[in-house]
């Protein structure tokens, strides 16, 4: 029959946000790194933004997240 609805009677599909790659992991280039909601995360080295606030890898590397005027950053260091 399907779902059963809860609340107002609106259901949605879910959107699988959070972050996907964790410090010190390797990624590739094109690998989804945090799908966010707005700009909690922002880019650094390595790293670009998209249109959905989707932060994804330009390089080959490992991730490092820091900290910028109270920002939480996300860099790719190139692997040696």
């Amino acid at each position: 029959m399907g779902r059963k609805r809860q609340g107002n009677g609106r259901d949605s599909n879910p959107k699988y946000r959070g972050v996907k790659v964790f410090e010190g992991q390797i990624v590739k280039a094109g690998s989804i790194i945090v799908r966010q909601k707005g700009s909690k995360i922002i880019p650094g080295v390595g790293c670009l933004i998209g249109r959905d606030y989707t932060i994804f890898s330009l390089i080959d590397g490992i991730v490092e997240y820091t900290d910028r005027c109270g920002k939480k950053v996300v860099n790719v260091r190139p692997l040696q």
